[in-house]
This record gives C-alpha cells, sequence and structure tokens, in this order.
C-alpha cells in the first residue's frame, strides 16, 4: 500500500494517493463538525513528516497535539486498517514536533514585529475603517522617514502619540491626520493588548528556518501552533497565519516544481480568513495562495463548508477531501452542490449524493494524478493515523518541549532600542528644554525683583531741616530783609531829597 514518492490516503475502490510532486498545488479538507477532518489532517501531516516535509499546522481544539506522541493499537484502528487491506503496513508511530504558542504556554512564543505585520494586515486585527487605516499608514511612512523601528505594541502607541502631538505638520506633508483618529486607533491597541496580542509582537521574532526543519532520521519536522486559546481572538488568529503564509512568500527562493514541498502548511477554520474581510484582504489572499506554489510550499485549507472559500482562491486547491455535509438548510444544499460540482465526476455513484451519506472518517477524495490532472473522485475510507488520537498530556508537552531544537532561542523576549525608547528620549529632551527655559524665566523675574528690592532699600537724604538749620535760615533771612529794607529806603531816600 505504501508507495514511493506518494502519500496513501485511504482506499476507495482502490488505493486513494496523494503524488508528492503535486503536493504543493494546495488542498481543502472540508466536512460537517465530527466527520473525521481533524484526523484526515492528522495522517496527512504524519504521511509528509514520513516523506521528509516539514509540516505548520494549528492545534484548534487540541486534539492534534497527539501527533508527538506514540499512538496506541485500538480495537477500532486496527478494523480500519483491515478493512483497507492496510493492516501489514500499518505501525504506530510519534513523529518530532515542536509546539508553538502566541501566549507562550502551551509551547514556544511566537512571536513578529510590528513592521514585519505592517498596516493592511494590522489594519484587519484591529478591524479598523478606511480612515483609521489611512492614519496608520501615515504613522508607518513618518516611522519609515524618521528612521523609528516598530517592534512591539508600546512602539507603536508612543508613535501615534508622536504622530497626534504633531498632528498639523504631519498632515501638511502626509496628508489630513485628526487627533480623534488617532484615539480611535489607540483604543483599538488597547482591546488588542487585552486579548494577549502584546506577547505576539516583539522579538526575537519567529525565523521561517525553524518552521523548515528536518530531523535526525530525515523525517519532516511538525511544528504545532495551540491554538485552542488564540481562537477566542479569531481576528488575531486568522491574521496571523495569513502573516505567515505572506512572510513564507517573501522570504523563501523560488524552486519553481520540486519533487516534494519544501513545506506543508495547514489552515485550519479557514473560514475566519475571510469573514467580514475587505476586498484588498482577499486579493492579498489571493496572490499570496497563487504565488507561493513556487516557493514549494503546499497550502491546505480545512473548514466546514467550501462555500467559506471564495471563488477565486478555492480554485487554486486542487487536491480535495470532502467528508459528510447535512443539508437541512437552503444554504446547506447549495453548499453541497457547489461541493459535488468541484469533483470530477463518477458514473457509479452521484457526488451529491453521496456527500449526504458519508459516515465519519469516510470521505470523497480527488488529488491530481499524472501531468496534473485531477482523479476521477473515490468514495474513500480514510486510512487510521499512526500517532495517537486526541490530545498529549501536560507532562509529555513539557518533555518534548524541553528536547526542542528551538529550545530556549524563543522563550525569553528581546527589547532592542526602537521608536518608544527614541521618541522617550525626545520627549525628555523636550521636556528638559522647557524647563529650562522655565528655570531661565524664574531667575530672571528673582534677579529683577531682587534689584527693585536694592533700590527700595537704599538711604534718602532728609530734606526737612534740623532746628539749629532751621534757626540759621530763619536767621539769615531776616538780615537778608533787613539789609533790603535798608537799601530800598536808601535809595527812595536819594530820590525824594534830589527832587
Amino acid at each position: 500500500m505504501l508507495v514511493p514518492d506518494k502519500i496513501y490516503l485511504g482506499t476507495s475502490t482502490r488505493p486513494e494517493y496523494l503524488t508528492l510532486k503535486y503536493g504543493n498545488r494546495h488542498g481543502l479538507i472540508t466536512g460537517a463538525t465530527g466527520t473525521g477532518k481533524t484526523v484526515t489532517l492528522q495522517i496527512m501531516a504524519e504521511s509528509f513528516s514520513a516523506a521528509g516535509v516539514p509540516v505548520f499546522c494549528a492545534d484548534v481544539k487540541g486534539d492534534l497535539s497527539g501527533i508527538g506522541a506514540m499512538g496506541e493499537p485500538k480495537d477500532f484502528l486496527l478494523k480500519r486498517a483491515a478493512d483497507i487491506g492496510f493492516a501489514e503496513e500499518y505501525r504506530t508511530d510519534s513523529f518530532p514536533t515542536i509546539f508553538w504558542d502566541l501566549f507562550g504556554r502551551q509551547g514556544h512564543p511566537v512571536r513578529t514585529t510590528i513592521s514585519e505585520m505592517g498596516p493592511l494586515l494590522l489594519s484587519r486585527i484591529l478591524d479598523l475603517n478606511d480612515t483609521q487605516e489611512g492614519v496608520l499608514n501615515i504613522a508607518f511612512k513618518y516611522a519609515d522617514d524618521h528612521g523609528l523601528l516598530l517592534l512591539d505594541l508600546k512602539d507603536l502607541r508612543a508613535l501615534l502619540i508622536e504622530v497626534a502631538q504633531n498632528s498639523a505638520e504631519i498632515s501638511i506633508t502626509y496628508g489630513n491626520v485628526a487627533t480623534a483618529t488617532v484615539g480611535a486607533v489607540q483604543r483599538a491597541l488597547l482591546v488588542l493588548e487585552q486579548q494577549g496580542g502584546d506577547q505576539f509582537f516583539g522579538e526575537r521574532a519567529l525565523e521561517i528556518a525553524d518552521l523548515m526543519r528536518t530531523a535526525t532520521d530525515g523525517r519532516g519536522v511538525i511544528s504545532v501552533l495551540a491554538a485552542d486559546e488564540l481562537m477566542r481572538s479569531p481576528r488575531l488568529y486568522a491574521t496571523f497565519l495569513l502573516w505567515l503564509l505572506s512572510a513564507l512568500f517573501q522570504d523563501l527562493p523560488e524552486v519553481g516544481d520540486p519533487d516534494r514541498p519544501r513545506l506543508v502548511f495547514f489552515f485550519d477554520e479557514a473560514h475566519l480568513l475571510f469573514d467580514d474581510a475587505p476586498k484588498a484582504l482577499v486579493d492579498k489572499v489571493e496572490q499570496v495562495v497563487k504565488l507561493v506554489r513556487s516557493k514549494g510550499v503546499g497550502v491546505y485549507f480545512v473548514t466546514q463548508n467550501p462555500v467559506d472559500i471564495p471563488e477565486a482562491v478555492l480554485a487554486q486547491l486542487s487536491n480535495r477531501v470532502q467528508h459528510a455535509l447535512r443539508a437541512y438548510t437552503p444554504r446547506e444544499q447549495k453548499a453541497v452542490r457547489v461541493a459535488a460540482e468541484t469533483f470530477r465526476p463518477n458514473p457509479a455513484f452521484s457526488t451529491e449524493a453521496v456527500i449526504t451519506q458519508l459516515g465519519t472518517g469516510e470521505a470523497l477524495v480527488s488529488v491530481l494524478e499524472d501531468k496534473g490532472i485531477p482523479s476521477m473522485v473515490g468514495r474513500t475510507l480514510i486510512r487510521p493515523p499512526s500517532s495517537r488520537l486526541g490530545p498529549i498530556l501536560p507532562e509529555e508537552r513539557r518533555a518534548v518541549m524541553a528536547n526542542s531544537p528551538v529550545a530556549g532561542l524563543y522563550d525569553t523576549p528581546v527589547d532592542r532600542d526602537s521608536a518608544f525608547e527614541v521618541l522617550g528620549r525626545k520627549a525628555k529632551q523636550k521636556q528638559d528644554a522647557e524647563a529650562a527655559v522655565r528655570q531661565a524665566e524664574v531667575e530672571q523675574k528673582r534677579r529683577e525683583a531682587e534689584a527693585r528690592a536694592e533700590r527700595t532699600a537704599a538711604p534718602r537724604r532728609s530734606t526737612r531741616a534740623s532746628p539749629m538749620e532751621a534757626t540759621l535760615t530763619s536767621l539769615g533771612r531776616s538780615v537778608a530783609n533787613s539789609l533790603g529794607r535798608a537799601l530800598v529806603r536808601g535809595i527812595l531816600g536819594s530820590l525824594t531829597r534830589g527832587r
């Protein structure tokens, strides 16, 4: 049943294989809750790993963590292996696993920087409107022009304060910036911080190479992201996975169509990426999915319903596993028709009818065959997983993390000199300068006050005469008056006698 360069998925009227060289042509795993999507994801991740292909997947319910623990040969698993002719090849096993967690509780911390996330994806996380997104773009441009590193949330918060305080000058150069809009973005940042987003942004940032490791035995390492707590912030979850996919696209070189993928990326609960997503974001997803194939990366969306995926993206997903769907409502009936129409028909049965009749662990499978042609859809019993079904125990998780190849690399955050520190120093310098000006003004006023006080306190010569001075002055006046009268009389007398 095991064939080189192929992944065995299960058996219909024939063994169903996914050819490794078409593994980067992307895929879709759909089905209602409880129909076996997670187990299908698990056996595909195991098979890619066994073929030497690294895998990244999100563990939404906690069940997928068992992939890092030895499986148990339970009766129903052995029966399934026997039913599909896989009994001789079936073995229990564990797989090389690295556990990751955005919050650093159930795995190694996963971080990225504000700059790496960029304003478009950040606006998506914060649920900003067009005006608020415009202000965020201006803030990023201002940071670039002034050499300000944006690493964590406090950097972005300090930047927004700088923008608000200088809004008049910034508006002239970059466009209108209203302080009320900046305030709205700040409030959105506060909500994100309360949801744990502050732990996601920072350094040391995740290096893509650490998701593309192979173990010493040649098997690909499976990176499992703990997402059960993260799902409480679904927008953060979806945006993080889109950022990761974009980072893969940007960082990896072109390889064309390799003989096997360089990495397989499973996007569970994929509908969260597209719920209420603006067109610009959907266009970005379509672009990344379309182009990342040439980087050797296969993307597999996992969701309940194929109508959750936009048609432009759905058209890129060539390898399909469809578990049972229910058709009780008009929307569900439409979803069944859409799912049926995406398969190459099998004359042996009605695809639309069978979709509603599939049992747990049973699926319709169609993958690319030779020359990239989709195979005829087959009603398939999915093979049992080799690793443990269900979650790993906490002590087992800790042991796996302790022996992880990235142990100690990401566990301690790094806080470099960035916008928060630079703008903090700038603000302090401004405060110190203003304080110096105020002190100089106070000192000037003090000196002026002292000068006035000195002038007021200087002794003034009295204009009042002493008793002796008054007597002498009075005597002088009397003598002068007497002499004056005598002189006048003499003159008058001379005049009289002469007449």
